[in-house]
């Protein structure tokens, strides 16, 4: 199969062919339809955040079960599925009360001893699977528990992006953050998965949904999604405009970017009482805080890994509000490309000036 691999953190990725293993207990062949490019795979890509290599990035996929090995129970061959980088194990105390997205999933890879997963097709050398699922292939080994069986009136392309940036924004909206009607909420930061948290808050019935981020561009998506009013999220008085827009500040402000200057200013919107959630991968040694004043006024931060989805309920649930014309998945998407333009799509990335770039796979 062919794969884009990750030789060397800040070098492009490699177009090369793989093997792939047959699937073993609990494991899930797929065969990729879709991928969308994620800024977390940049990190990992740019070495901002390590990882053994060489590897296959990409997480965000969704495609048909090609195969499944013996007692796998959750899906079965020809099934249509997304893929979700919240493997988990189902029994550790995480999963029994229902935090799932924070099993650390550790019985969902191969244990070290066995047989990888992916070698090269070349010469059998060992290629890591990354995030428990490497989906820059044409093809996914997986954990049951990394994947979930959907509506199959569901198209591909869109049902990739629900993987990790709409899990993430609308887990935030519902899990995390709990929003109710009525509540206001503010989003720093309108790529992919901050432009999927705006949507899932018109979905909860926010009253005033405020986004800020630097790209006019950006600004317009996320009034097409459902933001109320728009920031420049690097003006000098980004925090205080949102200030007056609410008079006294935001129930909730998520930072959805990664950006320290991003998360301070999430937690200079806040009200009395307000929440500041932080989705973006920040810097591994940065710090955000909150001021002795910030807590006498009972103000929150949290984080939120994934949007503490719980997915096997949460993604199927997500599939039909997009059937049912809730979940606005094309306007996140913009743009579906072969794999041999990964590259270039990063680098579009990088720029920022548009939101999702999806990874289409030949049929």
């Amino acid at each position: 199969m062919k794969a884009a691999i990750l030789e060397k953190a800040g070098q492009p990725l490699v177009i090369d062919r793989l093997a792939v293993a047959k699937p073993g207990p609990h494991e899930v062949l797929i065969r990729t339809h879709a991928c969308g490019l994620c800024h977390s795979d940049l990190h990992f890509i740019e070495g901002t955040y390590p990882h053994a290599m060489p590897c296959v990035a990409g997480h965000e996929a969704a495609g048909v079960v090609e195969d499944v090995g013996s007692e796998v129970r959750t899906v079965k061959k020809g099934d249509h599925v997304v893929t979700c980088l919240s493997a988990f194990c189902g029994h550790c105390e995480f999963c029994v009360t229902g935090r799932m997205a924070l099993c650390l999933g550790a019985e969902t890879r191969r244990a070290a001893g066995e047989a990888p997963r992916l070698t090269r097709a070349s010469d059998g050398s060992v290629v890591n699977q990354m995030l428990n699922l490497s989906a820059f292939a044409e093809m996914m080994l997986i954990h049951e528990h990394a994947c979930v069986a959907i509506n199959r009136d569901m198209p591909l392309d869109r049902a990739a992006v629900i993987g990790c940036a709409v899990t993430t924004g609308a887990g935030t909206i519902f899990n995390a953050c709990k929003v109710t009607p009525g509540e206001t909420v503010a989003v720093v930061g309108c790529g992919g998965v901050g432009l999927a948290t705006i949507n899932a808050a018109k979905i909860a019935g926010a009253g005033r949904i405020i986004a800020a981020d630097p790209l006019p561009e950006k600004r317009a998506l996320a009034v097409k999604l459902g933001a109320t009013d728009v920031v420049d999220a690097t003006a000098g008085d980004a925090a205080q405009q949102i200030q007056e827009l609410t008079k006294g500040g935001v129930d909730h402000a998520i930072e959805a970017v990664g950006r320290p200057a991003s998360a301070s200013l999430a937690v200079a919107s806040l009200r009395r009482g307000g929440t500041a959630t932080i989705l973006g991968m920040l810097p591994l040694a940065e710090k955000v805080s909150l001021s002795a004043m910030d807590l006498l006024s009972g103000k929150k931060l949290q984080g939120a890994i994934m949007g503490m989805n719980r997915f096997p309920v949460d993604l199927p649930r997500l599939v039909d509000f997009y059937l049912r014309g809730l979940l606005d998945l094309d306007t996140i998407i913009a743009e579906r490309i072969p794999l041999e333009q990964i590259n270039a799509g990063f680098d579009r990335m990088k720029q920022g000036h548009s939101a999702r770039s999806v990874i289409v796979f030949d049929t």
